[in-house]
């Protein structure tokens, strides 16, 4: 079976190039219209209080909407709870890998089992329905059962992949806001402030620029003033970020909340190193520049200067073909 068999009924092979150019195309533009945008952490920052403000104020107007969110959410937590899942000994884990991801609450962790069943479930049920239902493709009855049982795979691995990316995302934001963090916790250190006051200070000046940063440092400032064991705040902070940096930060504040050593001066070594780490990730991403754009060049540019360079030398060997009656 050739790709030209398995295209529904009605698409040809010229709407398939046509289409695929028009997606090559926009793709192309929204990446330079990207690359050139400016973005200011600031306005971000200030859209996004004015769109929490209104979702609030939207919130407590639309009582139908809480209802039906909240009947959800019980619809959710019915189906976890009947099936015990979160009674595993996985419910632990669940809830720190969405916690690295930025999801806290307990809700999060009923969505998340929830769609654990109910995807691989409505996957399954869709690929069916297209392809035995509607006949999207002319494919036999082997092909149909395995295209199947990939849907039902993918749907099972989807809430895993969209937690984890978006983890790896917030660690990235963490990184990149760390070294401005380690700073201002420099200055706060040698103005005298203690370390519950230089937490809730550096994130109070960090709610702009790093927002994920300001998240954490202020979580574990709140964990400092009510938890018993303070050494467990800072361990906590550990866990929910999961980067040597931070790791190395956590053990810097556990001596000096230990022993009472000096603590500037080890946050002035640490932001030095997370800024020098930060440079070199930069410099190995401008070495694997050229290798990327090998491929896009070979792709998009060497095609068109070969038709611009032979092509009228093809046309002229075309016609003196034509001439001489061949």
């Amino acid at each position: 079976m050739t790709l030209i068999d398995m295209l529904p009924p009605g698409v040809s092979v010229e709407d398939l190039i046509v289409l695929m150019a028009g997606l090559t195309a926009a793709a192309s533009s929204l990446a330079v219209w990207a690359a050139l945008l400016h973005r200011d952490p600031a306005t971000r920052r200030a859209r996004v209080m004015a769109a929490q403000r209104e979702a609030l104020r939207s919130g407590v107007l639309s009582v139908r909407k809480r209802e039906k969110r909240v009947q959800s959410m019980t619809i959710m937590r019915q189906v976890v709870e009947h099936l015990q899942l979160l009674r595993t000994a996985q419910t632990e884990k669940t809830a720190l890998k969405l916690a690295r991801a930025g999801w806290r609450s307990k809700d999060a962790v009923v969505r998340y089992l929830f769609l654990r069943i109910a995807l691989p479930f409505a996957f399954g049920v869709g690929a069916i329905v297209l392809l035995y239902g509607f006949n999207l493709y002319q494919l036999d009855s082997t092909m149909k059962l395995m295209v199947s049982l990939v849907a039902v795979m993918l749907g099972a691995y989807v809430p895993d992949v969209v937690v984890k990316n978006t983890a790896l995302k917030r660690q990235d934001k963490i990184r990149k806001g760390l070294p401005d963090g380690l700073d201002l916790m420099v200055i706060c250190a040698e103005a005298g402030l203690s370390l519950d006051a230089t937490l809730r200070r550096v994130a109070d000046e960090l709610a702009e620029a790093a927002p994920e940063l300001s998240d954490e440092l202020a979580l574990t400032s709140l964990e400092l003033g009510f938890l018993q064991d303070r050494q467990k705040a800072l361990q906590n902070l550990a866990e929910r970020t999961n980067m040597p940096h931070l790791r190395g930060m956590v053990n810097t504040l556990m001596q000096a909340e230990r022993y009472g050593t000096p603590l500037a001066h080890s946050l002035r070594v640490l932001s030095a190193e997370s800024r020098t780490e930060r440079v070199l990730k930069a410099e190995e991403k401008a070495a694997r520049l050229p290798a990327m754009l090998t491929v896009p060049m070979i792709i998009f540019i060497l095609p068109p200067l070969f038709v611009v360079l032979l092509g009228p030398a093809a046309l002229d060997i075309a016609d003196a073909f034509k001439d001489l009656g061949y």
